[in-house]
């Protein structure tokens, strides 16, 4: 059997359980959106890019604050997740044109959640044939863009939306 690796992803196996402080706090707490690939920031909410995506353009929606109930999670920041979680269908149609979405929260570590106390909603873009036999039979994800790239495409539609809104 032939063997493929994806040493992106290892990067995120081998610090997991090493994780003392929560990245998405971390990221929230900091001066440098860019760096930490935060592209909005909302009254209760932010928006980030997912470091070890799925998918080219994969981001999360995460409350500012941290908690890991999704029960205790107050509504006024509920509705704030859906209504940014739209805008960002939005900016991603706009900026990446994919043909559709996986939409979702994985709650507790049985049901794939890499961090559990920090409740995040995430967004996968998917187009026709981005799940072919490199995933399927080989394990690994071929993500064919730059980071840094869809991140600038993504604040940019982002931007664009935003003033849309204020005509």
């Amino acid at each position: 059997m032939e063997r493929l690796y994806s040493p992106w992803r290892s990067q995120y196996i081998e610090t997991y359980d090493k994780i003392e402080e929560c990245f998405l706090c971390n990221a929230y707490r900091s001066n440098d959106d860019e760096k930490k690939l935060v592209l909005y920031r909302g009254k209760r909410v932010f928006v980030i890019m997912n470091l070890f995506p799925y998918n080219a353009g994969h981001v999360m929606v995460c409350p500012n604050e941290h908690i890991g109930d999704f029960t205790q999670i107050d509504q006024e920041t509920l509705f704030e997740i859906s209504m940014v979680t739209q805008m960002m269908v939005k900016a991603l149609k706009k900026a990446l044109n994919p043909e559709g979405f996986n939409i979702g929260y994985n709650l507790g570590r049985v049901a794939g959640a890499g961090l559990e106390d920090h409740i995040h909603n995430h967004i996968v873009p998917r187009w026709n044939g981005d799940t072919n036999f490199m995933p399927v039979i080989g394990e690994v994800k071929v993500i064919s863009q730059d980071l840094k790239n869809i991140y600038t495409k993504i604040k940019k539609a982002i931007k664009e939306l935003e003033e849309e809104d204020a005509e």
